[in-house]
């Protein structure tokens, strides 16, 4: 076992030093003397859905409901009260490298990694070995819809929508099926998918898009959405940079909870991110942060970090 763990610090240290040696090739910001430079003022919309309604079903779930939830899709319910400052949003897009795929700022790289979001969302049932993978033949939209919601499929293909060149649900529609769908287990599974349509994924605002439900669906099947979590973040700030605006459709929640999870201060116990039942999601909602702070300030700061 002592071996074992040995060639892999060793296998670690090799990854490094290549890192390092290509990193000071191509020329970043490990190069001695490096100054980060900004790109032309990127405009982006950070417009979010409204929560409240989703806010209110979850809080009002009984017990069983909600471990129920938690058992299956983690803390997910956390992102809905996790205030999106925008002026800090607005400012970190700013130091987005597209060519990198990651924020730079000044002689600092940072980029949201699989291990990092796979722990802010603390789901017991991911396993982080099976990612997402959209199989070459797929079931209709209602049927997954049916498959989900336990409805019939009439109901389904009723309900359907175009929304520009993608097909989705109403928020509408799944709200009223959580009020009143006999089956808990199903109120549970469609609460989940309005989350990650309303949330994790805003594709078209007040729609669950049918790419979310396709991803969903495998998440049911203990598949981690985490990769395409990230893809979708990195690909949407990565469009918005190059096209100098643009709104982001990726989940800001998460992306600023990563953020300031490097910078945190625990002035409690700091072993209490061991305990079995700490949420990083939690911490960050119950810490209060400023929001006065302008988005100017903000690059400032982020420049000379």
């Amino acid at each position: 076992m002592r071996n074992k763990y040995l060639d892999r610090v060793e296998d670690n240290a090799s990854v490094c030093t290549w890192l390092e040696k290509t990193q000071l090739e191509k020329g970043d910001s490990v190069t001695e003397g490096y100054t980060s430079e900004l790109w032309d003022f990127t405009r982006i919309n950070s417009t979010q859905n409204e929560f409240q309604e989703l806010r209110n079903i979850e809080t009002q779930w009984n017990d069983e409901a909600k471990h129920l939830f938690y058992q299956n899709y983690g803390d997910l319910p956390y992102l809905l009260d996790v205030k999106v400052d925008r002026h800090l949003f607005r400012a970190m897009v700013q130091f987005w490298n597209p060519a990198y795929s990651c924020f730079t700022f000044g002689d600092v790289d940072l980029a949201p990694t699989l291990e990092e979001y796979t722990t802010l969302l603390r789901c017991p049932r991911i396993q982080g070995h099976k990612a997402y993978v959209r199989p070459a033949s797929l079931p209709t939209f209602a049927k997954k819809l049916v498959m989900i919601t336990g409805m019939i499929e009439q109901w389904a293909v009723a309900r359907i929508q175009q929304k520009g060149d993608s097909k989705c649900v109403p928020w509408a529609v799944l709200r009223d099926l959580i009020s009143t769908h006999p089956d808990v287990k199903k109120r549970v599974d469609v609460l989940a998918l309005s989350i990650y349509g309303m949330v994790i994924f805003p594709k078209a605002l007040g729609y669950i898009d049918e790419a979310v439900v396709d991803l969903f669906d495998r998440v049911g099947k203990q598949n981690t959405p985490v990769p395409a979590i990230l893809t979708e973040t990195f690909r949407s700030l990565s469009a918005c940079r190059r096209a100098g605006k643009g709104r982001f459709i990726g989940c800001a929640q998460l992306l600023l909870v990563w953020f300031h999870s490097h910078f945190w201060k625990l002035d409690k116990v700091p072993c209490q991110v061991f305990f079995e039942g700490y949420s990083p999601l939690k911490e960050a909602v119950d810490m209060p942060r400023r929001d006065d702070i302008l988005e100017e300030r903000w690059i400032d700061i982020l420049q000379n970090l």
